[in-house]
C-alpha cells in the first residue's frame, strides 16, 4: 500500500484487491497509524504537565484544564465541521467547499463508514486537539476560562481549518510549499496566534520585575519526556503508512530534539555559567518545532542542524519578549512560533527527494533546486502569519469587548485555581511553603 508524499493531512490509502473485487487492508499500515493518533492524543496530557510545572503554583489546575479541555471540545466540532473545512477537495484554492454536517466527507455514515476514512479523521483531530492548547501556555495565570472556553472552538473554525485547508489541499499546496507535519500550520500558526492573544490579553501582574519561577521542575520534565515520545506518531504517522518515509522522519525527529537540547544547555552554559533542566526541556522542544515541517523531505545529518539551529534561534526568540515588552508566559511564541518560522524557512535550503523513497517534491536550494521552494515557503508562511494574527487578534478583542478576556485583579493576586475551578493542585499538608 503506497501512500501520496505530503502530510497525512492529504494522506490517501491506495487499496489492492482481490479476484472478487474486495479491499484488501495492509494491517501494518492501520496498525501504524492507530498507534500515532494515540501517540498524538497522548501529547495533550504531556503538554499540559509541561505548562502545568512551568506554571506558579495557585495556577496549576487552571493550566491543566485549558489543555485538557481541548481535547474534549475540539473532537466535537472537528467531526461535525472542522474536517470538511479543513480538507474537503472542493474550494477555490483558499476554503474548503465542504461545509457543516458533510458526513460522507468525514466518513461517519453509519455502519458502513470506510475505515480508512476513520482513521484519517482521528489522526488529523488529535493535530487539530493539540494546536490550541499550544496556545494556552502564553496567556497562562491570567486568562479567563469562560473566555477559554468559547476562543477554542470559535479559533479552530477561523484559522486552524483554514490554515490547514491552505497548507496542503488550498493555494499552498497547489504553489508547492511543503509542511509534512503540521510546522507551518501547527506551530508557527499556534506561536503567531499566542502573540496576538497577550497583546490583548496585557501582562501579568508584576511581570517582567517580579521573579515567577516555574513551581515544578519533575513535572516539566515529564511532560517533555511525553511529548518528545508523543511527537514520533506526531511526524512518522504523518507518512500515512509503515514506510520509509515515515523511518526517515522518525529519525530526524529524534535528532533534531537531542540536538535542540544539547544546543541549548550549551549556550546557557556559555552565556549563564549552568546549563538548567528548563532549558533542556527548552531546547527539545525547540528542536521538535523546527524538524516537524521538513521531518519527511530531508535526510542525512540534516536533523541534527534542524535542532541545533532551532534550539540557538528559539533561545534568541525566547529573549525578545523582554525586549519588546509582550508577556508571552511559557515561551509559546519564542519556541512554537520561532521554531515552526525556522524550520519552514531551512526546509527551503535543505530539502531532498533523493533522501526519502519514492520522494516526489521540489528540492531545496542546497540540493540542486534553486530558489524557488524557498520563496514558495516564505510565502506561505507570510500569509499564516497575517491571517493568524488579525483574526486571532480580532476574536480576542471581541471576547475582551463582550464577556471579558482577563480575570480582575483580585482573582489574578488569588491565583485562578481556587476562584474559578474550586480547587487546588497541593492541599495544605503538601504544598507547606511553597512560593506561589
Amino acid at each position: 500500500m503506497t501512500v501520496v508524499n505530503h502530510a497525512a493531512v492529504t494522506m490517501r490509502f491506495d487499496r489492492s484487491f482481490d479476484s472478487e473485487g474486495s479491499a484488501i487492508v495492509d494491517s501494518g499500515d492501520y496498525s501504524w497509524m492507530l498507534i500515532s493518533t494515540a501517540l498524538v492524543m497522548f501529547m495533550v496530557p504531556g503538554l499540559a504537565l509541561f505548562y502545568g510545572g512551568m506554571s506558579r503554583t495557585k495556577n496549576v489546575m487552571n493550566m491543566l484544564m485549558m489543555n485538557m479541555y481541548c481535547i474534549g471540545i475540539v473532537p466535537i466540532v472537528w467531526v461535525l465541521v472542522g474536517y470538511s473545512i479543513s480538507n474537503s477537495s472542493g474550494g477555490g484554492g483558499f476554503f474548503g467547499g465542504e461545509w457543516i454536517g458533510n458526513f460522507d466527507a468525514v466518513g461517519l455514515d453509519g455502519l458502513n463508514a470506510d475505515p480508512e476514512s476513520l482513521i484519517f479523521v482521528a489522526f488529523l483531530m488529535t493535530f487539530a486537539s493539540i494546536t490550541p492548547a499550544l496556545i494556552s501556555g502564553a496567556a497562562a495565570d491570567r486568562m479567563k476560562f469562560s473566555a477559554w472556553a468559547i476562543f477554542v472552538p470559535v479559533w479552530l473554525l477561523a484559522v486552524y481549518c483554514p490554515v490547514t485547508y491552505w497548507v496542503y489541499n488550498g493555494w499552498h499546496a497547489g504553489n508547492g510549499a511543503l509542511d509534512f507535519a503540521g510546522g507551518t500550520a501547527i506551530h508557527l500558526n499556534a506561536g503567531v496566534a499566542a502573540l496576538a492573544l497577550v497583546l490583548v490579553l496585557g501582562k501579568r501582574r508584576g511581570w517582567p520585575s517580579e521573579v515567577m519561577p516555574s513551581h515544578n521542575m519533575p513535572m516539566i520534565m515529564l511532560g517533555a519526556g511525553i511529548l518528545w515520545f508523543g511527537w514520533f506518531g506526531f511526524n512518522a504517522g504523518s507518512a500515512g503508512a509503515a514506510n520509509g518515509q515515515a523511518v526517515q522522519a522518525l529519525l530526524n525527529t529524534f535528532l533534531a530534539a537531542a540536538a535542540g537540547m544539547v544546543g541549548w544547555m550549551a549556550i546557557e552554559k556559555i552565556k549563564g555559567g549552568h546549563a538548567t533542566s528548563l532549558g533542556a526541556a527548552s531546547g527539545m522542544i525547540a528542536g521538535l518545532a523546527t524538524i516537524t515541517g521538513p521531518a519527511g523531505y530531508v535526510g542525512g545529518m540534516a536533523g541534527v542542524v534542524f535542532g541545533l539551529v532551532g534550539g540557538a534561534v528559539c533561545y534568541w526568540a525566547v529573549s525578545l519578549k523582554n525586549r519588546f515588552g509582550y508577556d508571552d508566559s511559557l515561551d509559546v511564541v519564542g519556541i512554537h512560533g520561532a521554531g515552526g518560522l525556522t524550520g519552514g524557512l531551512l526546509l527551503g535550503l535543505f530539502a531532498d527527494a533523493s533522501a526519502i523513497p519514492g520522494g516526489d517534491f521540489s528540492d531545496g536550494l542546497f540540493f540542486g533546486g534553486g530558489m524557488e521552494l524557498l520563496f514558495d515557503q516564505i510565502v506561505a508562511m507570510f500569509s499564516v502569519v497575517v491571517l493568524s494574527f488579525v483574526v486571532t487578534w480580532v476574536l480576542a478583542k471581541v471576547l475582551d469587548m463582550t464577556i471579558g478576556l482577563r480575570v480582575d485583579d483580585e482573582t489574578e493576586r488569588a491565583g485562578l485555581d481556587q476562584t474559578l475551578h474550586a480547587e487546588s493542585a497541593y492541599n495544605e499538608s503538601t504544598a507547606g511553603s511553597v512560593v506561589v
